[in-house]
């Protein structure tokens, strides 16, 4: 089991959650990201502690293949770690965005798209989000409203509880608004498309770029009733919550020791601490998942005994 030093982004809406929430030592401002887990090129994490103390995620991939990732996802990634585990603070708006599909981003030039979501944690009181459609627009129409400032009135808007999930697949508009303190998991891509970004000014005096023709290719303009994942979550009884092709995930809230089985399933694991304190045994290795604390279990390991009183996600492709 491996644990991987975060590369913390601090960025101009970061706010000061991550730091405290994953108890760190640093003395750093306006922390917008945590990067828990990420093969992305020029921002690979690197490990930390144990045998492959120091090394790079994609490095140790390319050594231990299909033991680290699993047949399949190996055929498919190579040496490329296929998921991005961030955490993420916005002490003010983010633009509004979407993401291609695979499909449209190789036309577009682009190696992949990205498909995504966001588990809720504690976020200041009457934090809201954008994800998807409430009306039904045409590209011109959503070229307009850019144009003329009413973009978000065709927006789904959100108030943010601790819990909530909200499932992105490439294509659907969203945004992480002020005071939201998410999880995200999401396939190792860096494409994304601005929308709008409400007339903001850099520090010279410039609007952001905006990629208004590249979204309007990629919006999925269709509306549904609701996008907020609605579920519910028992003591001791994992939930899923998301399935897609592209990574599963599921919520544990333990009070009792578990035993999780792993032996039929050809994937590496990633568990992701939410809240409170529990250790993790597998192959004689002990570690812990805190709050905060990011683990990636490699595909050849087939249980985990998890002890504590813990909440935490549990993803894998």
């Amino acid at each position: 089991m491996l644990k991987f030093k975060p590369l913390l982004k601090q960025t101009l809406w970061g706010g000061d959650k991550i730091i405290a929430f994953k108890h760190l030592q640093e003395k750093l401002e306006n922390v917008g990201e945590s990067w828990e887990i990420s093969g992305v090129k020029d921002n690979e994490t690197v490990v930390d502690g144990g045998a492959y103390d120091g090394r790079k995620l994609n490095d140790l991939v390319a050594e231990l293949k299909e033991q680290l990732v699993g047949h399949e996802n190996y055929e498919l990634f190579g040496n490329e770690f296929p998921l991005l585990i961030k955490f993420i603070d916005a002490c003010q708006d983010l633009s509004i965005q979407v993401h291609p599909t695979d499909e449209i981003a190789h036309r577009q030039g682009k190696p992949r798209g990205k498909t995504e979501m966001w588990y809720a944690l504690e976020s200041d009181k009457g934090a809201q989000l954008y994800n998807g459609l409430k009306k039904q627009i045409t590209p011109e129409e959503y070229k307009q409203m850019v144009a003329n400032d009413t973009i978000t009135d065709a927006l789904a808007r959100y108030t943010v509880s601790e819990g909530d999930v909200f499932f992105i697949p490439a294509g659907r508009i969203h945004a992480i608004g002020a005071g939201c303190f998410v999880a995200e998991i999401q396939q190792t891509s860096d494409v994304t498309y601005r929308i709008y970004d409400f007339k903001r000014r850099d520090k010279n005096g410039n609007y952001r770029e905006l990629h208004t023709e590249l979204a309007a290719e990629s919006i999925d303009y269709t509306v549904l009733d609701n996008y907020r994942t609605e579920y519910q979550l028992e003591k001791d009884d994992p939930k899923d919550v998301v399935s897609c092709p592209y990574f599963s995930t599921a919520v544990y809230d333990l009070t009792i020791p578990m035993t999780i089985d792993y032996e039929g399933l050809d994937s590496f694991v990633i568990l992701i601490g939410l809240k409170g304190s529990g250790t993790l045994t597998a192959n004689g290795q002990t570690v812990s998942l805190n709050a905060g604390e990011t683990v990636l279990i490699p595909a050849a390991i087939n249980e985990v005994k998890v002890n504590g009183t813990v909440k935490f996600l549990e993803t894998f492709v």
